[in-house]
């Protein structure tokens, strides 16, 4: 989860260093890392890739084009498993990241993720850890979330014989989620030798890039839009559920808006009640489940407890821009979130047009 909102970061945090080539969008497969690659020249400093798998072997393939002196891994979380066979599959294929770095190349694991940091054990040269506890390397210390789930943390560096350096980290992107990416891009970013003061005003500063990942936009009509339309697993729904609870609080109206989530093999049905669980105990007002692999998200409210219109099932993104155009009032904040190929995007798009030309008031990034 987060893998392009970190690229985009990271790009973020090192073109101030020199010339940085980072690539558009989720360029992150056997098509556009090579693409990404050959943008590079003779005055490149910096080569930022994002690395993609859907299989064992996919990112043992890519590190052999392009071996990284620096391998970031996030989270072994619960995308794609149905193509992996299960959760240690996944580990397995993302451990890849990290046995394919080049000579002397660093490993930059998640020290909340106890299989990510686990894949210490593989790495051939130095390994720094990120995260919230205290025996990351690289942590987030004094974490708070305000009422627009923009997360602030106190940025600490832990070096070797135990120095200790601080600087404050105030995030523009929305979702507490986003202190992990924030986390791992600046682990990165110290390694390649971007000072630390550096680093934390240039994380505040950061904003998005890529679309469809957690982009707010604040309507003219009094509608706030949050889109993460591009992708969707258990991991970042769930992410993206608490966020949409942060920020519409106790005084808005929270409209959750949620399509499939693809390519989870076995576990699909119940990981879609599960979300629809979830949302029903965030208190999450109105939810509405776009198509019939969406199904069980609509089912599993049900489940927990919601009823009467408090949660609806429609046919398609059509049948959903229709409800919403007459649903939506002043005030209300609406999640739209599903796997790319739902095609929910394309509400997310009318919704950010909607009662606001040019969408100007867009701010925030993914999940």
């Amino acid at each position: 989860m987060g893998k392009t909102t970190t690229k985009d970061l990271m790009g973020q945090l090192l073109r101030a260093q020199g010339p940085t080539v980072v690539p558009q969008g989720s360029f992150n497969n056997e098509i556009g890392l090579p693409l990404t690659v050959l943008e590079a020249d003779a005055s490149t400093r910096f080569l930022v890739l994002e690395m993609g798998a859907s299989g064992v072997g996919h990112l043992t393939y890519l590190t052999r084009i392009a071996p990284p002196d620096v391998s970031v891994v996030l989270t072994v979380g619960s995308a794609h498993l149905g193509e992996f066979g299960g959760i240690e599959g996944v580990a397995r294929a993302k451990a890849e990241i990290v046995t394919g770095l080049a000579p002397g190349g660093t490993a930059v694991l998640n020290a909340d993720d106890l299989r990510v940091v686990a894949m210490a054990d593989v790495a051939p040269g130095e390994v720094v850890t990120f995260g919230t506890i205290p025996a990351a390397d690289v942590r987030a210390e004094d974490l708070s979330v305000d009422r627009a789930g923009r997360a602030a943390f106190t940025l600490r560096v832990r070096a070797r014989g135990e120095e200790v350096s601080r600087a404050p980290v105030s995030l523009a992107l929305v979702g507490e989620h986003h202190v992990t990416n924030a986390l791992a891009a600046a682990t990165a970013a110290l390694r390649l030798g971007v000072a630390l003061p550096d680093v934390a005003a240039r994380l505040s500063d950061a904003r998005a890039v890529s679309p469809h990942r957690m982009q707010v936009t604040d309507r003219a009509d009094g509608v706030t839009v949050i889109d993460d339309s591009y992708n969707a697993n258990p991991d970042s729904m769930r992410a993206a559920l608490k966020a949409l609870a942060v920020v519409a609080g106790r005084d808005r109206r929270s409209v959750a808006v949620l399509g499939e989530m693809l390519e989870l093999g076995d576990d699909a049905r119940r990981a879609h009640e599960e979300i629809g669980r979830l949302a029903v105990r965030l208190n999450i007002k109105l939810l509405v489940a776009v198509g019939e692999g969406a199904g069980g998200i609509h089912d599993g409210a049900v489940q927990e407890g919601s009823w009467g219109e408090e949660t609806l099932h429609v046919a398609d993104v059509d049948a959903a821009a229709a409800l919403l155009r007459d649903e939506l009032r002043e005030g209300d904040v609406v999640l739209v979130k599903a796997s790319n190929g739902s095609g929910l995007w394309r509400l997310g798009d009318e919704l950010a047009a909607a009662g606001a030309p040019g969408a100007s008031g867009t701010r925030g990034e993914s999940a």
